[in-house]
């Protein structure tokens, strides 16, 4: 990477001061341009965080909370990952409303709410419930839209922002690092709109993108794919390893629907090979994707799915509809909506002919278009060709609501990554440490009822081991696992010195990221990130050096729970 040094950038304690020509910085998430203007082309700040997902804003708010300067970047117009750009509500576990997640977390699940309260026509009855759900989808205790979760983030850095401590450059994209031994230097971010680029430099580097981006950018040692069973000694390993084999991820959209009225869109360009696709799985598939049915992840037989728009029941069998529901019309004043408002994230809409990790750019648009056609047809087969109670097909008054995922074609900003690439790691989480089954054969019966305790513990978190089908056939791999912590060796790469993780690049296994990849864990993840970048410039220390010195490590323990991270789970759990 060429540096551009004709401006000199230096870090103050009250923001990002510009020394030099005499230049006019824009809104923060104005993607400026520096093409014949004197905008600087180089910035530097305590922190560079690539990535605006859940755990990139929970790090920036970390750093900036400890007087740390941030610059963020973010690959689309959207912050907020998985629960905006991609679409996707909260996957939580059944105890969140009191514990199992940073402080910060849960203040963010109550502005969610207040901004229901504050802004929408709510019932009396909606707007007085303590848990309001707004969708009451069944997936989760806060199914929401997309565009407020934008809103509540926005309003969560935005006195970060007006301070001068966070800079967030929106459609933004790492093309280049530099790189010398074991520390990064500085990042060359691409502007998606103008293709001018911005050379940011800091001491200290997060990797928060979707793919863990900056792991094969700065030559940070990492893994992908499935590990070998004589390797890891995993339960449900494989016998042979695959680097290419990563989970499927999804196009996701929303959808309302409208009685009598006909908005059947133009049928997808694709939509004959994938409404006659079956999938080739090992265990196999219940039949042809696009179908109300498919393979129980516990279990893998063929399991029946029910659907309906309007929410009526649909006997023994899961409505597809209810199931992400994130607006049910019914907790609003009587007119306000036609109907309900669902996100679609389905079985049926998994792509997984294809691995998107560690290809070239353009194999990773083919298989992203793809999958848009994938989503676009199993809409219109809803329209034209689900069956229907009364033994009709189709139900053509569904409706595309891109207006509420802030795009045109009706489909989310950026798919919804299950798997990424992963550090190596000083420590790494197997499924002996979290897998209920495993855990019991190597601690014994009793011990096995509680997950592994780590001592360098920086968070906790539950999920089950959810790995969808995979690239390489793959079917579902779903079993128990225990309420677990987040180990800092997870979050240290075994080599460089100043770039850490802050998504789903920590170091797990294909299966313990099964786990370890849902919406708090992720938050926690870097919210302790920036926790320990704070501390650890304090200090005049190594990450390292914070978990190998006994002290120290007891040091930042005590300090992260008084900034509201939990690192025990009670023992009533």
């Amino acid at each position: 990477m060429k540096r551009r040094n004709f401006i000199e950038t230096i870090t103050t304690g009250g923001g990002l001061m510009l020394v030099g020509a005499p230049v006019v910085l824009h809104s923060s998430s104005y993607p400026y341009r520096n093409k014949g203007t004197l905008i600087p082309k180089e910035f530097s700040a305590d922190v560079i965080i690539a990535g605006g997902g859940l755990g990139g804003c929970a790090a920036a708010i970390a750093a900036c909370r400890n007087g740390l300067n941030v610059i963020m970047t973010e690959e689309t117009d959207w912050i907020g990952g998985q629960v905006s750009q991609q679409g996707v509500p909260l996957d939580e576990h059944r105890w969140i409303e009191t514990h199992g997640a940073p402080a910060s977390y849960r203040d963010f699940r109550n502005r969610v709410r207040n901004y229901y309260k504050q802004n929408y026509p709510l019932t009396e009855e909606a707007k007085n419930r303590e848990f309001l759900n707004p969708g009451d989808g069944s997936v989760s205790r806060l199914c929401h839209e997309p565009r407020v979760a934008v809103a509540v983030l926005n309003e969560m850095l935005a006195p970060y922002m007006s301070s001068g401590k966070l800079k967030i450059l929106t459609e933004h994209k790492i093309k280049t690092t530099e790189v010398d031994g074991d520390k990064v230097r500085a990042i060359e971010a691409e502007n998606l709109k103008n293709g001018d680029s911005v050379v940011l430099s800091a001491p200290w580097f997060v990797d928060a993108t979707e793919c863990g981006d900056l792991l094969p950018l700065t030559g940070t040692e990492y893994i992908t794919g499935t590990e070998v069973k004589s390797e890891t000694a995993e339960l449900h390993a494989p016998e042979k390893g695959n680097p290419e084999n990563n989970q499927a991820f999804t196009m996701c959209f929303a959808m309302d629907y409208q009685p009598g009225m006909n908005n059947i869109i133009d049928r997808p360009e694709k939509y004959d090979f994938w409404s006659n696709y079956v999938p080739q799985m090992n265990p196999p598939w219940a039949g042809k994707l696009l179908e109300l049915n498919y393979s129980n992840p516990r279990t893998l037989e063929p399991k029946d799915l029910g659907f309906h728009p309007e929410g009526k029941s649909t006997g023994d069998l899961l409505n597809l509809w209810n199931y992400r529901r994130i607006i049910n019309k019914n907790n609003f004043l009587q007119g306000k909506y036609d109907g309900d408002i669902t996100i679609v994230n389905w079985p049926q809409n998994d792509y997984f002919p294809g691995n998107i990790i560690d290809v070239n750019e353009d194999e990773f648009k083919k298989h992203v278009e793809a999958s848009k056609q994938l989503s676009l047809s199993l809409f219109y087969w809803l329209q034209t060709e689900a069956p229907r109670p009364d033994g009709g097909l189709g139900w053509p008054g569904l409706r595309l609501r891109g207006d509420l995922m802030g795009t045109l074609d009706g489909l989310a900003k950026y798919p919804y990554i299950r798997e990424s690439r992963r550090i190596k790691a000083v420590f790494t989480v197997l499924e002996k440490h979290v897998g209920a089954e495993n855990r019991k054969l190597v601690a014994g019966e009793e011990a096995g009822k509680k997950a592994a305790e780590f001592y360098d513990s920086v968070g906790i978190g539950y999920y089950h081991i959810d790995l969808h089908p995979s690239s390489a056939g793959d079917n579902y791999i779903d079993f128990a696992s225990l309420p677990f912590q987040i180990p800092l060796g997870a979050l240290l790469p075994q080599r460089m010195n100043n770039l850490l993780p802050a998504n789903k690049n920590i170091g797990t296994t294909h299966l313990t990221n099964g786990c370890y990849r849902l919406h708090p864990v992720e938050w926690s993840i870097g919210e302790a990130v920036g926790c320990l970048i704070a501390f650890s410039r304090k200090k005049n220390l190594p990450p390292r050096a914070v978990r190998e010195k006994t002290e120290l490590l007891k040091e930042f323990q005590q300090w992260i729970r008084k900034q509201g991270l939990e690192t025990h789970w009670p023992e009533s759990v």
